[in-house]
């Protein structure tokens, strides 16, 4: 199929399913368009009953379709360079250790718990599966997804220093998580060849270290260009340019582009630098352009997730092994924040519940069903993408649609 064809369709279906949104439901974009997709999808599933064309025809769109491809290496830079242009850095600088704390020990402990928990779950289930892959569910399913945590979080109203902790760490946590899969995924896939732990440390190392110190390096070079002219149109194609180089310079290197993009929109969104860098007119133009990038890519994606459904494989086991593995989930995501909450809660003010409702407000999207999608077939490929399916739908739709009540009944009037 004709790669302008599927971004007609992609576009055509988001516009449509927006306008439904906005004009009926008016629910926030991420959680309306998934939940019209999913609709959507089940009705074309109900129509091939008594005619498959529509349902064959969207069948080949998908499969015309590398998701993970499509996100990990194309959408998902200019998404988190977008999220953390417009994410307030002094309150981050403030946060910035349990931010650091939630998005590496939250990661890792989370990822340890789920797959163990979810080893025995399968084990109880009659379902075979090596501990090792477990632990690969556990990396793809425990970092939050910033994407779809920005969007829900500005309609919630969440006090701005929780927002602030709850966004960064999703910011952070993207990278680091997407670096534990990768490292898990190589023991893995190794079976001739042992990955030893100065292998591991040198992998952790150079995509996480080697990724920050690339976002700083743009953001400077960035921040020189932009400070030197005083053209909004050439200083917006400036931006663009950074996170399109930028990206495929990391992919080059083997360093984590995700990283990379979330400290060059940080140095470039900081408020010094727009003073220094920017006038009005180029600030107004520069955030409006990525505010539309953002929009339409999040769009787009979020309905990519729902007609994910037509490749699923149902089976009942795998089906029943998701929907028990959401409390595993959730409650393994508690338990990896409560530490970090503990050391630093006397030192900065923390609001009431602040781990009930990072674990509510933790949702999960795109970037674990890409993970998914990656793993080999003997990885149980088709079992834990089901598995990751039913977590993320439940953690949008679910979770996403009651985090605001949450927040207003755990939280005081004076902690806004």
């Amino acid at each position: 199929m004709d790669y302008y064809i599927i971004i007609a369709a992609l576009i055509f279906l988001a516009a449509l399913f927006g306008f439904i949104n906005a004009r009926f439901l008016k629910l926030p974009t991420t959680i309306g368009l998934m939940l019209i997709t999913i609709v959507y999808t089940l009705a074309v599933f109900a129509l091939s009953y008594f005619d498959d064309t529509l349902l064959r025809a969207e069948i080949q769109l998908i499969k015309e379709i590398d998701f993970e491809k499509v996100l990990m290496d194309y959408m998902l830079s200019f998404l988190l360079f977008a999220g953390a242009l417009h994410t307030n850095f002094e309150q981050l600088k403030a946060q910035r250790w349990p931010i650091l704390a939630f998005a590496t020990l939250g990661v890792l402990v989370s990822t340890f718990l789920v797959g163990t928990l979810v080893f025995y779950l399968l084990q109880l289930s009659g379902l075979e599966v090596d501990f090792i892959y477990c632990l690969l569910f556990g990396s793809l399913i425990s970092p939050t997804d910033p994407i779809a945590v920005l969007g829900i979080l500005k309609k919630a109203k969440v006090p701005k220093k929780l927002e602030t902790k709850i966004v960064g760490e999703s910011l952070f946590n993207d990278g680091v998580g997407v670096v534990v899969f990768l490292t898990i995924f190589g023991i893995a896939s190794a079976k001739d060849s042992p990955v030893t732990p100065v292998d591991i440390l040198t992998l952790f190392g150079q995509e996480v270290l080697g990724g920050i110190l690339l976002g700083m390096i743009i953001g400077w070079i960035t921040y020189k260009m932009m400070k030197s002219i005083d053209d909004f149109s050439t200083e917006v194609i400036i931006t663009l340019a950074a996170v399109m180089v930028g990206t495929v310079l990391a992919t080059k290197l083997h360093l984590s582009a995700p990283l990379a993009m979330v400290v060059a929109g940080l140095l470039i969104g900081n408020d010094r630098v727009r003073t220094a860098a920017m006038s009005e007119t180029t600030e107004h133009y520069v955030d409006k352009f990525w505010e539309l990038i953002d929009i339409l890519l999040n769009a787009i994606l979020f309905v990519l997730i729902g007609m994910e459904m037509l490749i699923l494989t149902y089976q009942n086991n795998y089906l029943l092994a998701g929907v028990i593995a959401i409390p595993l989930v959730l409650a393994s995501r508690y338990v990896s924040l409560w530490l970090p909450i503990r050391v630093f809660k006397d030192k900065l003010d923390f609001v009431p519940k602040t781990n009930l409702i990072m674990t509510w407000g933790g949702l999960r999207g795109g970037i674990s069903i890409a993970l998914a999608l990656s793993l080999s077939e003997d990885m149980h490929r088709d079992m834990f993408l089901v598995m990751t399916y039913i977590i993320v739908v439940f953690s949008i739709l679910v979770q996403g649609l009651t985090v605001e009540k949450l927040v207003k009944r755990t939280t005081l009037p004076k902690a806004n």
